[in-house]
Order: C-alpha cells, then sequence, then structure tokens
C-alpha cells in the first residue's frame, strides 16, 4: 500500500507519498480501507520532530480516518467487511489502510459522507471526553473555548450550544468570528484586539495554549470553574497565583487523548456514539470542513494548516 512518511523532522516538504509494507491484522484489531483522514495539530508536532507515536502505534502520521472495513481479526464481533466507518488513532491514517482496535472504531453518523467523517473522531472523542467528562460542563453553563475557529474549537462551539450552554470562543480575525457566531457563539473575542480575561467569566475552559494563557484563565473562571489543558501552543511552563485558584476553588486538569490505553479510549468513544452521534445525525453538529486535498498532497494541505487561515478541518481523501 502507500502511506504518507516523514522523510526527516522539518516542514511540510518532509511528508512523501510512498510504498509501505500492508499493516498487520492482529485479534482484536479492524483493517480500514481509508476513504480520507484529517489534519491535526499533533501531527505538524511529529512532522517536526516534537511528537513521536505511542510505542506500538503506526510510524506515519494520521489520528483520525474514515473509510470500509476490509477485515476483521478473530475475537472481533461488532464490525464486519463492508461497515462504513470512523476511527479515532493512535497514528496512521496518512495511508491507503489502516489497523485499529475495534474498540477505537465507529459506525459512521447517520447523513455524513464517508470524507466528512474523517474530520469528526479525534475532535469528538476530544471535546467530549474533555469538556463534558472531565469538566463536566452542564446545561446553563458557560464554556469558554480558545482557538474556537480550528477543527477541535467548531466542534466544541457547536456541541456545547446543542446541549444547552452559553458559548464563548477566542479567535484570531473578524472573518473567523463572523463564522464562529454562525456556529452558534454567543460570544466571540478576537485575542489581538482584547485580554479574554477581562471580558468573560465561564464555568469551563478548554484550553490550547497551556503557560501563555494560564493566569489568564484562572482569572476568567468563576468561582468552581473547571480549566482542562489539551494544548501547549503557548508555552509549557508558567508560574500561577494559588490563591487566585484557592479563593475560587478552581480545579486545572491537564490531558491527552493520543497515548491513552486502548480501553480507556474505548471508553470515550462508545460514550461519543451514545452521547454524540445523535446529535450529528440530527444535524445539530456537524464536521466544519475548511478543504479536502489529495492524500498524496499532505504537504500542501500541512502548509493550509501553519498558514494559520483555515476555519474547521483539512481533509486528506483518496
Amino acid at each position: 500500500m502507500r502511506a504518507i512518511e516523514i522523510t526527516e523532522p522539518g516542514g511540510p516538504r518532509v511528508l512523501e507519498w510512498h510504498e509501505v509494507p500492508e499493516p498487520r491484522v492482529e485479534p482484536g484489531d479492524v483493517l480500514i480501507d481509508v476513504a480520507a483522514s484529517a489534519v491535526n495539530r499533533a501531527d505538524v508536532l511529529q512532522r517536526q520532530g516534537f511528537y513521536d507515536p505511542p510505542p506500538g502505534t503506526s510510524p506515519y502520521p494520521g489520528l483520525e480516518v474514515s473509510g470500509v472495513v476490509a477485515e476483521v481479526g478473530a475475537d472481533v464481533e461488532q464490525f464486519k467487511a463492508g461497515d462504513r466507518v470512523c476511527a479515532l488513532l493512535g497514528g496512521g491514517g496518512y495511508a491507503e489502510r489502516v489497523a485499529v482496535p475495534w474498540q477505537q472504531v465507529m459506525p459512521v453518523p447517520d447523513g455524513l459522507t464517508l470524507p466528512e467523517a474523517a474530520g469528526l473522531p479525534e475532535a469528538a472523542c476530544t471535546v467530549w471526553s474533555n469538556v463534558f467528562m472531565v469538566g463536566r460542563l452542564r446545561r446553563g453553563e458557560t464554556l469558554l473555548v480558545h482557538g474556537g475557529a480550528s477543527g477541535i474549537g467548531t466542534f466544541a462551539v457547536q456541541l456545547a450550544k446543542a446541549l444547552g450552554s452559553y458559548v464563548i470562543a477566542t479567535v484570531g480575525s473578524e472573518a473567523k468570528a463572523q463564522r464562529v457566531r454562525e456556529l452558534g457563539a454567543d460570544e466571540v473575542v478576537n485575542y489581538r484586539e482584547e485580554d479574554f480575561a477581562d471580558k468573560v467569566k465561564a464555568d469551563v475552559i478548554l484550553d490550547i495554549m497551556g503557560a501563555k494563557y494560564l493566569a489568564g484563565n484562572v482569572r476568567a473562571l468563576r468561582t468552581g470553574g473547571r480549566l482542562v489543558i489539551i494544548g501547549l501552543q503557548g508555552g509549557r511552563k508558567a508560574e500561577i497565583d494559588l490563591g487566585a485558584m484557592l479563593a475560587k476553588r478552581v480545579t486545572v486538569h491537564a490531558t491527552t487523548l493520543r497515548s491513552r490505553p486502548v480501553d480507556e479510549k474505548g471508553v470515550i468513544v462508545r460514550s461519543v456514539v451514545d452521547n454524540v452521534w445523535p446529535l450529528v445525525g440530527a444535524g445539530a453538529v456537524r464536521p466544519v470542513v475548511y478543504a479536502e486535498v489529495p492524500m498524496s498532497e499532505a504537504a500542501e494541505a500541512h502548509r493550509m494548516l501553519d498558514s494559520g487561515e483555515h476555519v474547521g478541518k483539512i481533509l486528506l481523501v483518496r
């Protein structure tokens, strides 16, 4: 088969479409003929040499796919050849085929094409697990989403709104602000012009920035608020006023999804299918697709992501 290999750490040019060995189908695996994958920030970090895939997973980038089941391994009863599925991966999505534990495989929600479904697994599992399972966002509470125009952000805005929350998002331009409002955001803050911590109060914050936003996030939280950090685009280390945290009784969580054991991912995946897929099928939440790029041209898709101009997901299609 063919897959995108990272020939050396570096810019998009190091992504090359090569002949590679077929994946092995182990007991408990589902082999998927890939229709599409999607570009995530973790893929960029892996390309740059800063984020190796977890031990035992594919060396190729790609944290999500959609496609058709080609084969199932021993002990798999939940899926069969011919099923239309999407899947959460530890790696290997930029390829013609990928083998994945059945626990991380999901049916394609009603009403979606296979390419559209490729933009769901990472965003849906990240948002559901962090905002609702960890952050415990409840109906009527306020969610602040940093990076509201990203793939994660556009999904978080829609899902929180569909489940009855007041939603605030930060973005970097008026064009992105308008699009995020269209997706349901009640308020949008342009972080290039305003300090979000001076403007908003939130019960839950979904943060991709890390150190740079830590103090501001604590300021922006209401009493009893929950901060969930899922990215470090603004750095790894920062000082924090513990007195401010004590006074507000806030909780700070820092989580990752990619490196979790299969069983933990399986719990999240099943909860997503039960709680999120019905909203997708009803049209209340949809993947926001910025562009579809041939998988063999993954370098161009990475250039799009690096530019920061996109809203939603950039898909790699076969």
